[in-house]
């Protein structure tokens, strides 16, 4: 039996049809990775805009009843960073912490014209939660979610750029978008806008390539490395930012590097007394590694690279969230016509083990099932909703045994679709 993933995107994208206003194949072509997209309310998905992702009353709740701590909450003033004792302190008798959010300070460091940014969205509120793992499972990459809430006239940050794509989602107020020319196209995480920040000046100074008033219910798509700067204008503005981390071919050659040290030339010792700091002593010595390189490049198998890479892309997405109390309960009580599904956003891969087992390979774990499972898990795992007694299994308690195996696992949950 060949190894079966969960690795087919689904054919609809609803999640996306609320930050962008043209078609995905439109959006992918023209404007992933390469060019700006404004979209106005009017066209996107989502008539009442995006109060029910967040909302201003939201924001109160968050600061000041969730026990927000750092470093969910950043503040910004004057396009600097303040010290997180600024606006933290302790929790009081039951929480001896010493970093939660004092709604007080925040109020008044806002009142006095700082941004606030509220981090981690896509971990702390309900809606985002849901809305962010939707989107991430379309767009196939890791999502994470802030909120800008900016005083009237204000500009929480200078001129600057982000190593990840950035939709933004405009839902109270208004706020002025200036968008500059990349200084450096498709920077990666190491390449931070601040080494290069005399040139991200010198750019900005320039004439925008868009410079645009964003109302509640318009989006901004800003491929990596697109500088920006944002300004609310007469009144404060409340926006949110999905950032969208980046897999590059760089982290292809990353991995290929670290193969690479599995071939003997290529870890060989430099000749004894070679200068590596001259040019003239080391060519033989990079000519000669350079045709080893390129030798064992022609050895690699895409599985090798594929396992590197599932390694490193599983781990920066979370699925579905599970309710631990009704799980168990549900799974307790489980009869033939209950049904389940899989969670959204697992990450999963089906292998044999030898003749008489299948492995189920997760993100930090793997678990051991008979091969007469395979079908039923396949089915189980497929994103369909399953009716118990259908599974291809033997008989009912067969079926039940494997279902409730599963929800512990947390590997599937209950359905209310029939």
């Amino acid at each position: 039996m060949p190894g079966t993933t969960n690795e087919t995107p689904g054919a609809t994208r609803p999640a996306l049809s609320r930050a962008v206003g043209v078609e995905p194949g439109k959006f992918s072509a023209a404007y992933w990775g390469k060019a700006p997209l404004l979209s106005r309310a009017g066209e996107l998905a989502g008539p009442d805009g995006f109060a029910d992702l967040l909302s201003p009353d939201a924001v109160d709740e968050l600061l000041s009843r969730r026990g927000l701590r750092t470093p969910f909450l950043r503040v910004a003033q004057q396009g600097k960073v303040l010290p997180a004792d600024r606006f933290t302190g302790g929790g009081g008798a039951g929480a001896e912490i010493s970093d939660q959010v004092l709604d007080d300070q925040v109020m008044r460091l806002y009142a006095e014209g700082a941004t606030l940014v509220l981090q981690g969205l896509h971990r702390l509120w309900p809606p985002l939660i849901d809305y962010s793992r939707r989107l991430g499972a379309e767009l196939r990459r890791p999502l994470q979610v802030n909120a800008y809430l900016t005083p009237p006239g204000s500009q929480g940050f200078s001129t600057h750029y982000d190593t990840h794509d950035v939709f933004v989602l405009q839902v109270d107020g208004t706020k002025r978008w200036r968008l500059h020319e990349p200084v450096l196209a498709d920077p990666l995480e190491k390449q931070a806008w601040g080494g290069r920040a005399d040139e991200v000046s010198a750019t900005a100074a320039g004439e925008p390539a868009l410079d645009v008033v964003l109302s509640p219910g318009d989006a901004l798509y800003l491929p990596r490395g697109w500088l920006h700067s944002a300004e609310a204008l007469g009144s404060r503005s409340l926006h949110l930012t999905i950032g969208v981390r980046a897999l590059t071919r760089y982290a292809v050659v990353e991995e290929l590097l670290a193969l690479a040290a599995g071939d003997a030339r290529l870890r060989a010792t430099l000749p004894y007394g070679v200068d590596v700091s001259d040019p003239s002593a080391i060519e033989p010595e990079l000519t000669e590694t350079v045709e080893a390189l390129r030798d064992w490049l022609t050895t690699v198998e895409p599985s090798e690279v594929a396992e590197r890479l599932r390694a490193r892309d599983w781990p920066s997405a979370r699925p579905e969230p599970v309710s631990p109390l009704a799980q168990l309960d549900f799974a307790s009580g489980l009869g033939p016509d209950e049904r389940l599904r899989a969670r959204e956003g697992l990450r999963w891969q089906l292998t044999e083990d030898g003749a008489t087992h299948v492995v189920l390979r997760l993100v930090g774990r793997t678990i051991r099932f008979p091969s007469f499972c395979a079908p039923a898990l396949r089915l189980a795992l497929s994103g369909e909703v399953v009716r118990v007694g259908d599974l291809p299994l033997d008989d009912d308690q067969d079926r039940l045994v494997f279902s409730r195996r599963l929800l512990n696992e947390a590997l599937v949950v209950p359905s209310n679709s029939p």
